[in-house]
């Protein structure tokens, strides 16, 4: 035969533990959660940015411009007329702190580029200009924010952060 025998808790110890349990890991979640969400805004960001940067350098590569910049080239940079390889080697970014002018944390992204067909600097600086305008462009679309900025998208938004670029640098 075998008895059963019943427990009684008078003092409540396993439900009182088991609440400290579940509220500590409440508190554990939803501090991560807030962090992650923010870290995944700024690496989607980022990604945008890489993958505006990659359209500037094959628009830059094979020569496929606007009219207006195709005429400006054609009178004073005639070397970006033809294809040439453009490579972007990396991305990163400089957190410049809260922005009080855009109630939104500031970062500079800059660009690593490589192009061994063209060493002219003047040439070079309006590729970059070009891989800066597309990765901010990009930025602007995958967050929705065009209508926030100029029609340079300079500076970028999402939703937390304000985006602008510095001078592509050349390896």
């Amino acid at each position: 035969m075998i008895k059963i025998q019943i427990i009684d808790d008078i003092r409540a110890q396993i439900p009182f533990e088991f609440m400290m349990v579940v509220g500590f890991s409440l508190i554990i979640t939803i501090s991560l959660v807030i962090s992650f969400a923010d870290s995944n805004e700024l690496n989607q960001a980022m990604t945008a940015s890489r993958t505006g940067a990659l359209d500037g350098s094959i628009s830059d590569g094979l020569a496929i411009y606007p009219m207006d910049a195709f005429n400006e080239y054609n009178m004073g940079h005639v070397r970006l007329l033809n294809p040439a390889s453009v490579k972007i080697l990396k991305i990163d970014y400089i957190n410049q702190g809260f922005s009080q002018k855009y109630r939104k944390t500031k970062i500079q992204l800059r660009i690593h580029a490589s192009s061994p067909h063209c060493t002219d600097k003047s040439d070079r600086n309006c590729m970059g200009d070009r891989i800066n305008f597309y990765a901010r462009k990009k930025i602007c679309e995958t967050f929705h924010t065009e209508n926030l900025t100029n029609t340079f998208f300079n500076p970028a938004f999402s939703n937390n952060y304000v985006f602008t670029t510095t001078d592509v640098r050349w390896e």
